[in-house]
């Protein structure tokens, strides 16, 4: 029975708890801390190249976006945009290296299956030793979290992730209300938008 864990203290109760169940680190949490280091090395190349943070006409801050995407995602148009950018900003190929490693460890999880976990375990054993220090820094990570990011691979990739969107909603529409006077009224309205009808909620909200 999987479990997802993103901190100590999930796997701590987990392994008092619940003995037999498998821990497992979700696909979306590994991918975003890909995307931090990206944004990471963006950042500190932008302070070393032009010392400052970045500007609307600086080639990495006009990239920072399609850094974040997939490969698979961008159209020929963007990639000659992000290709150009990174010439101008990124002298030392920093970036460009830890968007290339951004790139394997996303494909690890669009691959799936037994060549997924094949990419994923040439990620763990390659990214420790990145010359990018945050590459390596995360590369470290899923070393020591290695037998959860595998078994991702060994669970069919089941997720809680439905039940946490579904709280986020909640959570956010609770926010917007600053508060309900009438209890049937917030049930209502919690109903109306979690339960996945209305036509904005069925559109992709990214590339």
């Amino acid at each position: 029975m999987p479990r997802w864990i993103r901190s100590p203290g999930y796997a701590n109760a987990i392994r008092d708890e619940l003995p037999d169940a498998v821990a497992v680190l979700d696909a979306f949490h590994v991918v975003k801390l890909g995307t931090q280091v990206v944004d990471e090395v963006r950042r500190r190349v932008q302070q070393d190249t032009v010392g400052h943070r970045g500007l609307k006409d600086d080639p990495l801050y006009k990239i920072r976006g399609l850094l974040r995407h997939g490969q698979e995602n961008l159209s020929e148009r963007q990639i000659a945009k992000l290709n150009a950018c990174l010439q101008l900003g990124d002298p030392n190929w920093d970036v460009t290296l830890a968007w290339q490693a951004y790139q394997q460890l996303r494909s690890a999880y669009s691959t799936k299956g037994a060549a997924g976990r094949r990419i994923a375990e040439t990620v763990i054993a390659s990214f420790p030793s990145c010359p990018i220090p945050e590459v390596a820094r995360l590369g470290r990570t899923l070393r020591a979290w290695r037998q959860q990011v595998l078994a991702y691979f060994d669970t069919s990739a089941v997720s809680n992730g439905g039940t946490e969107a579904i709280n986020l909603l909640i959570e956010k529409t609770r926010r917007l209300a600053h508060g309900f006077r009438n209890f049937d009224n917030y049930r209502l309205r919690i109903l109306l938008v979690a339960n996945g009808t209305r036509p904005y909620r069925n559109r992709p909200t990214h590339a």
